[in-house]
């Protein structure tokens, strides 16, 4: 009998949900299934959090065994991953910290097939151009949660421009407080809260 990994996330039960999914990876179950399930958990977790049911020590224990269950998860993704389809540069901006979604974003384009050069958090501008100059990515991300990295992200496009390295990049924009206004603001070619739409836009941006 499957347990609900959700539930069982939201209920911090370490050993079930690591030892669930051990189990169903085994039984031949996919992936990206999986981290569904354990992502609904995590929303979850994210409305109790703001109703105050949940506090920031639940929060982060539930990030954290979110992560390791990720940790077993990735070797599997990258095993349906057959070849490079494309080069994504991705960082959460200066003056956000946040990662959970970035780190989720960054395992499940792993397994689709990307090349993913993961910048972190806190991320400067001439970090984000230099990467960009250096790597050469078709696709460049950034994850956001706090409103303050929107200039940050703004400062990078725009420095991108002047060195001429904007025509032939891709830009997306993702993060609970990213919006379409966001997205003109930045000049960004796509936006989205959504892991799985937004791997879907960055094969879209590649004609896939």
């Amino acid at each position: 009998m499957k347990e609900d990994l959700a539930q069982a996330l939201v209920a911090f039960k370490k050993d079930v949900v690591l030892g669930e999914v051990v189990r169903r990876l085994d039984d031949g179950e996919v992936p990206i299934q999986l981290i569904r399930e354990l992502q609904d958990g995590m929303a979850r977790i994210g409305q109790k959090f703001e109703t105050g049911d949940f506090f920031l020590s639940e929060l982060l224990m539930s990030a954290d065994l979110f992560s390791k269950a990720l940790e077993i998860l990735e070797p599997k993704l990258q095993e349906t991953a057959l070849e490079t389809i494309g080069k994504i540069v991705i960082g959460t901006p200066k003056g956000d910290i946040h990662d959970i979604g970035k780190n989720i974003f960054c395992t499940v384009a792993k397994g689709a097939g990307f090349e993913i050069h993961d910048l972190g958090v806190d991320v400067p501008v001439q970090h984000f151009v230099e990467s960009v100059e250096a790597i050469k990515p078709q696709i460049l991300g950034f994850s956001a949660l706090l409103t303050p990295s929107f200039e940050a992200m703004k400062e990078t496009v725009d420095l991108l421009i002047k060195k001429g390295l904007r025509e032939d990049l891709k830009i997306i924009v993702g993060g609970g407080v990213t919006t379409g206004t966001v997205k003109r603001y930045l000049g960004a070619d796509g936006q989205t809260i959504d892991v799985m739409d937004g791997i879907k836009q960055c094969k879209g941006f590649l004609g896939f």
